[in-house]
């Protein structure tokens, strides 16, 4: 790192510092200004707030580690932006009308208290073990490899480097709450956006050009049916990735994750109207297009690279292993002052992604639990408890680092094994909750049940046999469980059958339970769900509806779209 690079990573931290000061001199004086920004976002900001929020460190090392390993395999993940528009066009009019601060609270609206408290444990907990731990830890290992540092002061430079980016990310989130992680998404989304942009340019110019990476990467096969790294749509027959499976498990978790996932629809939440918050989604939906070109792309040309032996300033390139792509790139293609723009490019990534998580899990800790069992707290005080909580989150996630630290060659598979299970039984219930009057409360409350029980069962069954096969010194499951005449139900059904096709069965499971149960039980009352389903909505709300969107709405949502077709037709 040269002196202009710090000049510039200086210039970004005053930039960051002089929205956070602004932000704190602006009366918070209610949990709704506190965790929602006052609800008065606008489109620029919710679009922004989702997209930053999104690209984590789990996409700088993930994502360009799976360009570099599987080529275009994960991207049905990162094209999503038309899952953005499901949450603007379909949900967003029903969650502005029920004007809940969180997707439990709104649960509990369409079933029961039990479903409330349900999603918001299952959340904290994922919250925790998933997301806060994983930003974390990717994080540390992004700048260990980035500025080349293995010790400071005798300890492990992972270490300074995560911790120190969690209790930054901390200081401003406590101190401002939503309004900081919504205006600093705006400085911090061009900077990464930019950042990430130089990298494709410098890559694709080191390395010869687009076609060239197509050449080098068409060339590789990944399975024995023919298909190659630029192939998104694989042999049904590919054991990672066959494409109904991806299609299949890729939509229930994308699902998931953008239409009732508080992580990214508190965004949403925090819009002045139902047009703002739309509009708001296909901004977001846009920005949604590039991580595909920003990421996983880079860590192909990576890939490439260290394949055709390119030499870059006396050196060949090399590629030590899949996921130290993206900052193998930034430490060797980068010039003074670019190395600088880009580091703050990734500093922005992690930071935006940590600090809409310490809020959001603050935030179902305060409304979800504490507000619920003292309904007559003032504002102050739970102001004062959801920036404790958010403290709580902080450490609780630095805590898990040891354990995230020793699985780090399973980082991304961990991360979509954990949320392919926890989606499908959370979707289900909005799902059918918001299509129709039928599912009653106890049918929704346990399709969720039903749901998480199956996924821990999966969960656990991929520990014991991993540690069982580990422990015999097996290289892979399959391989000892062939070798000891493990050939049960239960060994077939919850770690044999493919993660992607598991996913969707779980899907259908919870649906069927939600519909058998509520045959059984009591419907929720008529007054109960005005506003909350389609069936149930009252002429005026549709009006409103009707009036908050015009052609130009019509429009961009057509273009995303179309580069979205385009897209799986480029590359199939």
């Amino acid at each position: 790192m040269a002196t202009l690079d710090w000049i510039v990573i200086g210039l970004f931290a005053l930039g960051l510092i002089g929205i956070i000061v602004w932000v704190f001199m602006q009366k918070q004086k209610s949990s709704g200004d506190y965790f929602l920004a006052g609800r008065d976002a606008t489109w620029v900001a919710i679009g922004a707030s989702i997209f930053a929020s999104n690209i984590g460190s789990e996409h700088l090392i993930g994502l360009a580690g799976a360009g570099a390993s599987s080529g275009m395999a994960m991207a049905h993940w990162e094209i999503q932006g038309w899952m953005i528009l499901i949450l603007g066009w379909v949900f967003v009019p029903f969650y502005s009308r029920s004007m809940v601060y969180t997707m439990p609270e709104f649960l509990e609206r369409r079933y029961n208290s039990e479903s409330r408290t349900i999603l918001s444990i299952i959340s904290l907990v994922s919250y925790v073990l998933t997301k806060v731990a994983v930003t974390v830890y990717a994080g540390g290992l992004v700048f260990k490899e980035v500025f080349g540092i293995e010790t400071m002061w005798g300890i492990d430079f992972f270490w300074i480097s995560a911790i120190g980016l969690v209790l930054i990310t901390a200081i401003y989130t406590v101190v401002g709450g939503m309004k900081s992680v919504l205006y600093t998404s705006v400085l911090q989304t061009p900077i990464l956006l930019l950042g990430s942009l130089i990298i494709l340019v410098l890559g694709l110019r080191a390395l010869g050009g687009w076609d060239e990476m197509i050449r080098i990467a068409s060339a590789v096969e990944v399975n024995d049916y023919g298909d190659s790294m630029t192939n998104l749509i694989r042999s049904n027959r590919d054991a990672d990735f066959p494409w109904l499976g991806v299609l299949i498990g890729s939509s229930v978790i994308g699902f998931w994750y953008w239409c009732t996932d508080q992580f990214i629809v508190q965004r949403v939440l925090s819009g002045k109207d139902e047009k703002e918050a739309r509009r708001g989604t296909i901004f977001g939906a846009y920005l949604k297009l590039t991580p595909v070109f920003l990421f996983m792309i880079p860590g192909m040309i990576a890939f490439a690279l260290a394949q055709k032996e390119v030499i870059i300033d006396g050196q060949v390139f090399t590629l030590t292993n899949a996921d130290a792509a993206f900052p193998t790139l930034v430490a060797t293609l980068l010039p003074a002052g670019v190395k600088g723009l880009v580091v703050s490019g990734i500093l922005a990534a992690l930071m935006s992604s940590l600090a809409s998580l310490f809020n959001s899990s603050s935030m179902l800790f305060t409304i979800d639990f504490y507000k619920k069992y003292h309904p007559e707290a003032s504002e102050k005080k739970l102001l004062t408890v959801g920036r404790i909580a958010t403290v709580v989150v902080v450490i609780l996630g630095i805590l898990w680092i040891p354990i995230m630290r020793s699985i780090g060659d399973v980082l991304y598979t961990y991360l979509q094994d954990v949320q392919s299970v926890l989606a499908p039984g959370i979707a289900a219930a909005f799902l059918l909750g918001i299509a129709s009057k039928k599912p009653t409360p106890k049918g929704g409350m346990w399709g969720m049940i039903v749901g998480f029980i199956i996924g821990v069962f999966r969960l656990g069954a991929k520990v014991f046999y991993t540690q069982a096969a580990g422990n015999a010194g097996y290289e892979n499951v399959k391989m000892w469980a062939a070798a000891n005449g493990v050939d049960n139900f239960f060994y077939t059904l919850f770690y044999d059958v493919n993660w992607l096709f598991f996913s969707g069965g779980m899907l259908v499971v919870s649906i069927l339970v939600i519909m058998i149960v509520s045959r059984f039980t009591t419907p929720a009352p008529p007054e109960q769900l005005v506003g909350l389903t389609y069936g149930s909505a009252t002429a005026e709300q549709t009006a409103a509806t009707a009036a908050s969107w015009d052609k130009w709405d019509v429009i961009h949502t057509g273009i995303i779209l179309a580069i979205t077709v385009g897209f799986y037709a480029y590359f199939w």
